[in-house]
């Protein structure tokens, strides 16, 4: 068995770390093989590896464009759609969505995607980056360099000596400078994307409440960046970098884990940590947080002959934890939720979860009511389009609904 089949084993296994190991050997084979950084790039997204996940999507977009092959570019675009909405921007994401569309209107999990965008984009304020389109159809990205080889003769008895052939880094100029970033529950990962950058002349400076780079670059003496504050505070004591051939990496960790960064800056200084805590509760910075009420749930219209239903109690009631059994962990066990879930059984199952958990409350009543009123063939987030009316079935083409008797 080769590598690609070893790797093509150990992502079906859910072995992904192993998956990369076995397709990063096969692309050192056959660097210009589309599929592989395909499913590399699908190992990548499964073990959090969100940048790394795009830069293979994006590679197999370039690769996939230059073959012409109709079905690698709608995959390839697809899986590249996927990444850029893990890595948060949601405009580019929903831009490479229509791409896949125009290629395949029937890709089983276009819709589904679409509508996890488009609700991520309708949560977000005016002027938040990740509502702000950058993409292009065709990413501007490096590809691999062709190895070239020195054959020895065949009175040596040996085989070809392959050597790489190294292309120098020309340093990206000041105004093609941009910059990412994601997070999770632990930490904030901003990079710079500049290729080129000095090590030895590079500075990086991490603080609590900011960051501050800089670097000489060709087109001008030097290159400065900065973030001051950050939304919210971080310890830099943890935080570090790291400077690569094509960027700078910066991994921030954050003093309050859980607290959700809606932006890299916030719009006031940050608290001092030190401040004495009268309440004796965990300092979190006023833009962080938000105001909730407690209205009384509303009464929605309903042709239901056993009267109107109540979506708020109903989408609690099935969020709710069941209640335990004979065996199960009791009050004070611990038990693992490591947040994978979304990743258990198949695309789509995972995708509904993962959809349902992150609604809101609204949107989650829309799910429930079309999803059980149209007998699950309707399945919408629109609690304004949904909530006034009774949602009838929508069955496939060549299929009808199955009406029951009362």
């Amino acid at each position: 068995m080769d590598q690609a089949a070893r790797g093509a084993a150990a992502l079906t296994a859910g072995n992904y770390d192993e998956a990369i190991k076995e397709y990063t050997g096969a692309i050192a084979s056959n660097s210009s093989a589309v599929d592989y950084y395909i499913k590399r790039s699908t190992a990548y997204q499964r073990t959090s590896k969100y940048q790394d996940a795009l830069a293979d999507a994006e590679l197999a977009v370039v690769l996939a464009h230059k073959r012409a092959k109709r079905e690698l570019i709608k995959d390839s675009q697809l899986r590249r759609a996927i990444a850029l909405f893990f890595v948060e921007r949601y405009a580019d994401a929903q831009f490479v969505l229509g791409l896949v569309k125009k290629l395949d209107e029937k890709e089983k999990t276009l819709a589904i995607w679409s509508m996890k965008v488009e609700a991520k984009l309708k949560g977000l304020e005016e002027g938040d980056e990740r509502g702000v389109l950058a993409a292009k159809e065709i990413p501007e990205v490096e590809l691999p360099v062709a190895s070239s080889a020195k054959v020895m003769s065949k009175a040596e008895g040996k085989k070809p000596v392959v050597e790489a052939e190294k292309k120098p880094v020309v340093p990206t100029p000041a105004n093609k400078i941009k910059h990412d970033w994601y997070q999770d529950n632990e930490k904030v990962v901003f990079s710079l994307l500049a290729k080129g950058v000095p090590k030895d002349k590079a500075s990086v400076e991490i603080e609590k409440d900011s960051l501050s780079i800089s670097f000489p670059i060709l087109d001008s003496s030097d290159y400065s960046y900065s973030l001051d504050p950050f939304f919210a505070e971080i310890d830099a004591s943890s935080s570090s970098f790291r400077i690569t051939p094509t960027k700078i990496e910066v991994t921030l960790k954050k003093a309050q884990p859980g607290v959700k960064w809606k932006a890299l800056e916030g719009d006031a200084p940050l608290p001092s940590s030190t401040s004495p805590d009268t309440n004796n509760k965990s300092t979190i910075p006023s833009h962080v947080l938000t105001d909730k009420t407690n209205d009384s749930p509303p009464a929605y219209p309903t042709s239901s002959r056993k009267g109107a239903k109540n979506w708020d109690k109903l989408a609690e009631d099935l969020t709710a934890k069941k209640p335990k059994k004979d065996g199960e962990a009791g009050e004070g066990d611990e038990v693992a939720d490591d947040g994978l879930d979304e990743f258990e059984g198949d695309e789509t199952t995972r995708f509904f979860k993962q959809l349902y958990k992150g609604a809101s409350a609204e949107q989650q009543r829309a799910m429930m009511k079309s999803y059980q009123e149209s007998g699950g063939t309707v399945l919408s987030t629109d609690w304004s389009n949904v909530g006034s009316r009774t949602v009838v079935p929508e069955p496939p083409d060549g299929m009808e609904a199955r009406k029951y008797g009362t």
